[in-house]
């Protein structure tokens, strides 16, 4: 092995520079030029028992805006013909004849019915929108930590499950129907015992739904059958 040598022809060795630490440099205590520590600090974790995440909320933009819009041509026609009549002109003939058939039809009325009970069934409507989540399609996920919350469409988790359980050998399709509690897989196996494979699907399934992530994982129910016979 050769070792370098200077210009001469003789050995040297050469020392290598050194960067010098300033007076300003170990003076500088403002911070500027430093990366802040809080930059990198780790976001807080959930305790145990505080990762159970609910559903998400819908934002129920369609029925806002249909109600909006009833509202606002209703009120707009409504003021209208009340300014008309203020000017001395004459009421339109629908306000008259809307108030001529309040004033003259009984409670019991059919139309009178029909009308309270369309009434009645856009107030529970617009009730049970205000009061429940809506988003069926969003599964809630575990939340690990606090500012973070993630959810995960049913079509994508079906989707995991299945490409999963065509991994497991002798299952040749598989169907899955996920709801927000349950996971309902259907495979058909053309070869191997039906037992094993059902064995070997319970394991695997269970495993993909634990690493959904899932807040409330569902109920898994797999079965397992023969291909039918071919037609033709």
């Amino acid at each position: 092995m050769s070792e370098p040598q200077g210009s001469d022809g003789s050995n040297s060795t050469q020392r290598l520079p050194v960067l010098e630490k300033t007076s300003d440099t170990a003076a500088d205590t403002t911070g500027q030029g430093q990366p802040s520590s809080a930059a990198y600090d780790p976001l807080p974790i959930l305790g145990a028992g505080e990762d159970r995440n609910g559903r998400f909320w819908s934002a129920r933009r369609v029925p806002a805006t249909v109600l909006a819009l009833l509202l606002l041509v209703g009120a707009g026609a409504f003021l209208y013909d009340i300014t008309a009549v203020r000017a001395d002109r004459p009421a339109m003939s629908w306000r008259k004849s809307l108030a001529r058939q309040l004033a003259e039809r009984p409670l019991d009325d059919t139309w009178v019915l029909v009308g309270a009970g369309i009434a009645v069934a856009l107030g529970a409507w617009l009730l049970i929108l205000a009061a429940t989540p809506g988003l069926r399609g969003v599964l809630p996920m575990r939340r690990t930590h606090v500012d973070v919350r993630a959810g995960l469409h049913r079509a994508a988790a079906a989707m995991v499950l299945r490409d999963r359980a065509v991994e497991v050998s002798g299952v040749q399709s598989v169907q899955v129907r996920m709801t927000r509690t349950r996971a309902d897989i259907r495979a058909v196996s053309h070869f191997r015992e039906l037992d094993d494979v059902r064995a070997d699907l319970d394991d695997v399934l269970a495993d993909a739904v634990r690493g959904l992530g899932l807040s409330r994982p569902p109920a898994l129910s797999v079965h397992v059958g023969r291909p039918g016979p071919k037609k033709g």
